[in-house]
């Protein structure tokens, strides 16, 4: 299983900025190893976020996302204390979700 994301959210006025920072090696299928094989594709195919339980976005990544990608985002109507969570799910099928208050 994948490390914890690193995941702030903080409250300015009637929004709440969201950061997260994702721990994948995000492979592409296109480069080669040392022995000059293709090392396999494997990137995060879907991220979505969720407050209170409700998803307020969701994303379609492809290949071409760098290593342990950054994402920023806003959301309306959050306060000091809703709950945020993040997940994504990856072309091999490996899933990961972590969630932190609004402060």
């Amino acid at each position: 299983m994948a490390d914890p994301m690193r995941i702030r959210a903080q409250a300015a006025g009637d929004k709440a900025t969201v950061r997260v920072l994702m721990s994948h090696e995000m492979e592409t299928g296109q480069r080669k190893d040392a022995s000059g094989k293709l090392i396999p594709a494997w990137f995060i195919q879907e991220v979505s976020a969720a407050l209170n339980g409700k998803v307020v976005m969701t994303a379609q990544w492809g290949p071409a996302v760098a290593k342990n990608p950054f994402l920023q985002f806003s959301i309306k109507g959050a306060k000091a204390g809703d709950k945020v969570a993040v997940s994504w799910v990856d072309n091999k099928g490996d899933k990961r979700t972590d969630e932190v208050s609004v402060s």
